[in-house]
């Protein structure tokens, strides 16, 4: 039964980030709702499922494939706030790049978060899924988090690709001139410099809130200790 129920909940997962927009039902929530609201109502659905998920990992048959070390511990513990960050960054943030970001709002010479990289959530997630993979070395836990480090790695090609064909080769040069997709390119080629965005504080402030409240709610939510 935790096999059949690991397979549920990934599928399920999965699922809801491919159906919603094949059947139109996306566009028509997003009509009823607001981009916005849409939003909201999708990230909140795919935290519940993801939680699922990994609370069905746990309690699927433990198959053994290496040992966990504390190098492993520690690694978890230096991606997790870097992982927090691009995601609280990278959520609704002017970026007409990435799923998750908005078109509204995005100036090209100043990109934000886009100019460190224009996928932020996506490589979060792949951030969040290697370091998990390392730690948890059983076969559950190397399905999940080596799905999900595919999963956002074939993500950013579709999403690259999709975005600029819509745009169009010259509209795309034009919004992506100080931009780069792995992150700190821009940096590092001298096409972008970091400055303070408007409602920055507010999500660095948000940000350690969310590492806080996620390291001290592990424990108690998925049932092992982030301690180093």
């Amino acid at each position: 039964m935790g096999w059949i129920e690991f397979a549920l909940a990934m599928g399920l997962f999965l699922v809801s980030h491919r159906i919603p927009a094949a059947l139109g039902l996306k566009e028509h929530l997003i009509r009823r709702l607001g981009a916005r609201g849409y939003l909201f109502l999708f990230s909140l659905g795919s935290v519940l499922l993801l939680w699922w998920v990994i609370v069905a990992a746990g309690r699927a048959p433990s198959v053994a494939l290496w040992d966990q070390t504390p190098a492993a511990r520690l690694a978890v513990n230096l991606a997790m706030p870097v992982v927090v960050l691009l995601t609280v960054f990278g959520v609704a943030a002017p970026n007409p790049f990435a799923f998750e970001g908005r078109p509204d709002g995005f100036d090209p010479q100043a990109p934000g978060i886009a100019g460190l990289t224009r996928q932020p959530l996506l490589w979060a997630l792949l951030l969040w899924s290697s370091a998990h993979l390392w730690v948890n070395g059983d076969l559950a836990h190397v399905f999940l988090f080596g799905s999900f480090a595919v999963f956002s790695l074939l993500g950013m090609k579709i999403v690259e690709r999709r975005r600029a064909r819509q745009a169009g080769p010259a509209e795309w040069a034009r919004l992506s001139a100080h931009t780069g997709l792995l992150p700190g390119a821009a940096l590092l080629s001298g096409r972008w410099r970091p400055g303070l965005a408007k409602g920055g504080i507010v999500r660095f402030t948000v940000a350690l809130a969310a590492y806080a409240a996620l390291y001290h709610s592990h424990e108690i939510v998925i049932g092992a200790s982030p301690a180093p």
